[in-house]
């Protein structure tokens, strides 16, 4: 096959009505990629913390997409009983495994190949402690699942989106894989650009009975930091795309109206998919910029931070500190000192008398 007269690839060439705007949000989002990787202004604990916080926003986000009622604090909640593996409901089965696999891939994306395999894998584990999906996680569909248009009554009103039938799906990805696979090789077009029609193409597809929205998110969070967009990791595309959930319906839609036709046009979710990941690194930018002083301090000095805040004088001693938060004397030093070097605490005072005030 030649991958440059392929389907999948001619659709790239972009309209040049799109194309400045396409490329515009390209620059944006690769002036960020390459900030993070030049300053390195985050300490590691608290890229961990932020990491920690997008593996459950970004689980609660992509889950509720699909459905699923359990907020952040439940999310969270369950993180941090994950060992246990009981889980009590069909939403908490669902979350579990998404969870474990968001996780695995911040941790090890370096080592996870784009394969049909990947694919199948990543299913599977996703739907691990699913009851209900028990029969078919991991296994390409075995039937229609075709995306309807239903009235309040749940009656099919009509259909929206007919993907590839069952027997075309094993060959339809696997060809999706190898053009990826020539694509990033020969680097035919913008990492960014290879991603979205990557994403839209799999979900065009829709390979699977259920869990096919859910699947892509977590492939394109692979995609992303294999690519270096490290971001990814402290500022979560799923809580995005959850603030914009008919937007992304729409574009999907849009796009799929021309799919498999001579005149493919990947420009509504091109365009979207951009403008996603451009919010996504603005976020990242402020966080490295410090215009919010949480995402530069350790899971101590936030803790002092906050609780200084929250005093209603806003001012503070040495002693409140470490009698309020139990830390040992040199850490609420060091923590104080800190917070006076990111003009965040005003010193009164001196010895015995000295008083910390909050600058708001």
């Amino acid at each position: 096959m030649s991958f440059q007269e392929f389907r999948i690839h001619k659709r790239l060439a972009i309209k040049p009505a799109v194309l400045e705007e396409v490329y515009a949000l390209v620059s944006d989002i690769d002036a960020v990629k390459n900030s993070w990787h030049i300053t390195g202004k985050l300490l590691p604990q608290t890229v961990e913390r932020l990491t920690r916080s997008v593996i459950v926003t970004s689980t609660g986000s992509s889950n509720r997409i699909e459905g699923n009622r359990l907020n952040d604090k439940e999310v969270e909640s369950l993180y941090k009983n994950l060992r246990i593996k009981q889980f009590k409901t069909r939403d908490e089965q669902e979350i579990a495994g998404y969870l474990e696999c968001l996780e695995r891939i911040f941790n090890f994306y370096a080592d996870i190949n784009i394969t049909e395999s990947t694919i199948l894998q990543l299913h599977y584990d996703m739907l691990l402690h699913s009851e209900k999906d028990a029969h078919h996680k991991g296994e390409y569909k075995f039937g229609s699942n075709r995306v309807e248009a239903k009235d309040h009554k749940g009656q099919v009103v009509g259909v929206i989106f007919d993907p590839t039938p069952p027997y075309l799906v094993k060959k339809e990805i696997q060809e999706l894989v190898d053009w990826y696979t020539w694509a990033n090789q020969t680097r035919a077009k913008h990492p960014l650009i290879l991603i979205a029609n990557f994403i839209f193409e799999y979900l065009a597809i829709h390979p699977f009975q259920d869990g096919n929205g859910r699947t892509s998110r977590l492939l394109t969070n692979l995609l992303l930091l294999r690519h270096q967009y490290l971001f990814a990791s402290v500022v979560s595309h799923e809580r995005l795309v959850e603030a914009s959930k008919g937007d992304y319906y729409l574009a999907l839609n849009r796009t799929q109206q021309t799919w498999k036709t001579d005149l493919e046009d990947i420009s509504p979710w091109l365009l979207f998919f951009l403008k996603i990941i451009h919010s996504q690194s603005t976020q990242a930018l402020k966080i490295m910029a410090g215009d919010t002083i949480e995402y530069l301090l350790s899971e101590k000095q936030l803790d002092l931070w906050q609780w200084a805040q929250a005093n209603k004088e806003k001012v503070f001693s040495r002693r409140d500190a470490i009698a309020a938060l139990q830390f040992p004397a040199r850490t609420v030093e060091s923590i104080i000192k800190k917070l006076l070097d990111l003009d965040r605490l005003i010193k009164i005072g001196e010895g015995k008398s000295t008083r910390y005030r909050v600058i708001e």
